[in-house]
């Protein structure tokens, strides 16, 4: 009987000393569980057949990544790019593969201009609706061309009062970058370098971008003390066509999750309202800004930036 009671207590000792273990293990682990970092994927402006001969085949290949990664994202086409039924095609696709299609403007005009009045913005937004509305995945929600806002009291707050008004929701980002650039760059290296490997363009767009999200977390942190549920801006490019299932890997290889555009519109970062001017760029530029955090450049994305970059590459 005492051996049965003593071989009990080694058993039981053996069981605390791993339970222990692991609780010391969970103590470490979990900070990083609670400072990881995730990222929603959306894309602006859509593809326009009419003067993009391989949309479809653009189209196509970007659908193609985000279903091999089973991640789900948001398009907010500019009307002016898609009013056609080969335009309108290619933005359905995106709906009936489970994504959301939300406005970008009709016209894409930049709201910090003196030249664009609140009155002709609503009246763009509208008609952007009106094209859009009736498609699979739409959804309310707004994100201002150029991430731009506007640069009077008045414009930015009577328009944030009509998109309270008509149910509009937040199309905010977190991360902006230049990929618009550096597509424009790719393509005219690919004109001249039809037969080479992509690797060093590849490289220097993803390094780019992890630039870009490391730096805007890092404001994320320091104005937050947390890291947001981020939004990353893309645009309806070759080089995203190209480029994506490489851009997913690297994030996915940095510990970044990905998560859907709702999940990540759930932060609260999200329904801040900063009151800067001239207002927009990024909602954690924003807050920066308001802040009174030194060093930021204006705009928060310029080729301005970039173009030396590439120019040293040679690409």
């Amino acid at each position: 009987m005492k051996r049965f009671i003593f071989v009990i207590g080694e058993r039981s000792n053996i069981f605390w000393n791993r339970l222990i273990i692991l609780l010391i293990a969970l103590l470490f682990w979990l900070p990083s569980i609670s400072q990881s970092q995730s990222i929603a994927l959306s894309f602006d402006d859509g593809f326009d057949p009419r003067n993009q001969p391989l949309a479809s085949s653009w189209n196509r290949s970007i659908l193609e990544a985000l279903s091999n990664a089973q991640i789900k994202s948001i398009l907010f086409p500019a009307g002016k790019r898609v009013d056609s039924p080969a335009g309108l095609r290619l933005v359905r696709d995106w709906g009936k593969a489970g994504h959301a299609v939300a406005n970008h403007t009709y016209s894409h005009l930049n709201f910090c201009s003196e030249n664009t009045t609140l009155e002709q913005f609503i009246l763009d937004t509208e008609k952007n609706e009106t094209l859009l509305k009736g498609l699979p995945g739409w959804t309310k929600r707004l994100r201002f061309p150029y991430l731009k806002e506007g640069e009077t009291i008045s414009k930015r707050d009577g328009f944030r009062s009509w998109l309270t008004d008509y149910g509009y929701k937040s199309g905010a980002v977190s991360i902006d970058a230049s990929d618009w650039y550096y597509n424009k760059r790719y393509l005219s290296w690919r004109a001249s370098h039809p037969y080479d490997d992509p690797s060093p363009f590849r490289t220097a767009y993803l390094n780019h971008l992890w630039n870009r999200a490391t730096y805007c977390d890092s404001l994320s942190k320091r104005i937050l003390k947390r890291s947001v549920r981020h939004v990353l801006l893309l645009h309806t490019k070759a080089i995203n066509a190209s480029f994506l299932p490489d851009i997913i890997a690297m994030f996915r290889s940095k510990g970044w999750e990905f998560i859907s555009p709702e999940e990540a519109y759930e932060d609260p970062v999200y329904a801040i309202t900063p009151m800067v001017l001239p207002a927009g760029e990024s909602v954690l530029w924003a807050l920066a800004k308001q802040n009174g955090l030194n060093g930021l450049r204006y705009p928060a994305e310029s080729d301005v930036y970039e173009k030396p970059l590439l120019d040293k590459l040679g690409l």
